[in-house]
């Protein structure tokens, strides 16, 4: 359950005790705080940690069933944030999500983490390398996460951008456009689009509580407990990159909406291609049938009827107009 335990202080790293309940108690002692990861426990796994740290039974019901929106919520004793870092696979074109959850207190943070797609270890010995801002405290590993959940985002959108570029190419190559699965990739991408929005969108109204901006402007007042005032402009920068994130994903929806109606709409016209050769070639076959039909009624008295010429005279009628209707067809695109 534990992936690790450490303390703090002064941004230098001591290994926790064995028994994490004395862990808050001694970084209170050494003026520092403890950093405790976990993955996915149970919820008897996860008790001793909430008694503790005396969390919210709230946050730790949503800690423990997962599937929450990114939100940030505010608890007397601590501070619950939700992320959803994403994971893209560009040969299946899937984007998958896991969940990040942090709880932040005066001397303590715990980290929660559902499925593969985070960032934590990489974050945590990144921080370590950095011990003037890791001495920051707690608001720190705050702003490290969120930073690198959200630049992921940057490299996903960035990813996602160059296959939908290559699926639009394949779109409008003449092979690409009729193409029986082009359709289903499209909905598929749009799917996936719709995933990534899902972690994104969310995850702004919680950004500008941090960074202590309002949504439209202005600022929040009061501020965020246990997040310290001079870590607002670091917040600031993350939402501005999320910012970029959200627009691009709204880009890349609006190009698949346009490349399936480009694609809807090319597919018509060939539908209409196709029907226009078919009704010319019905046209010219029609004429033959219809001289022939004519001369196959069996009535006695019928114009030419025993002339020697009638035969090769019906023959070449029926090759010229024949060529008369091909001409006309051509000239017209419809073969």
């Amino acid at each position: 359950m534990i992936v690790d335990c450490a303390i703090y202080r002064d941004g230098r790293r001591t290994d926790g005790p064995r028994d994490f309940s004395d862990a808050l108690d001694e970084a209170r002692a050494a003026g520092g705080f403890v950093w405790i990861g976990l993955h996915e426990p149970t919820a008897e796994e996860f008790a001793k940690v909430t008694q503790e740290f005396a969390l919210h039974p709230l946050a730790v019901e949503d800690a423990l069933k997962a599937h929450q929106r990114p939100k940030l919520e505010v608890y007397d004793d601590s501070l619950f944030l939700v992320l959803k870092p994403v994971v893209y696979e560009p040969e299946s074109d899937a984007v998958s999500t896991g969940e990040v959850m942090v709880f932040l207190g005066d001397c303590f943070v715990v980290t929660v983490r559902h499925g593969e797609g985070s960032p934590l270890g990489a974050v945590r010995h990144r921080l370590e390398r950095e011990p003037e801002m890791l001495g920051k405290g707690p608001t720190a590993v705050l702003y490290a996460i969120s930073d690198a959940v959200v630049d992921h985002y940057m490299e996903v959108a960035t990813e996602l951008q160059t296959d939908l570029e290559g699926l639009e190419a394949e779109v409008f190559t003449p092979d690409g456009s009729g193409s029986r699965d082009t359709v289903s990739r499209i909905y598929t991408f749009k799917r996936q689009i719709l995933e990534f929005r899902r972690a994104t969108g969310p995850l702004a109204l919680p950004l500008h509580r941090l960074a202590g901006t309002g949504p439209f402007g202005g600022s929040f007042g009061g501020g965020v407990p246990y997040v310290d005032e001079k870590a607002r402009p670091f917040f600031r920068d993350v939402h501005d990159h999320l910012t970029r994130v959200n627009e691009s994903v709204d880009g890349l929806d609006r190009l698949v909406s346009d490349i399936l109606a480009a694609h809807l709409a090319q597919m018509s016209v060939r539908q209409n291609d196709d029907m226009r050769k078919i009704s010319a070639w019905a046209a010219m076959a029609a004429v033959p049938t219809m001289i022939a039909g004519i001369y196959g009624m069996n009535f006695d008295h019928m114009p030419e009827l025993h002339w020697v010429w009638s035969y090769p005279v019906v023959i070449a009628l029926m090759v010229v107009l024949e060529f008369l209707l091909y001409g006309t067809f051509k000239r017209r695109g419809w073969l």
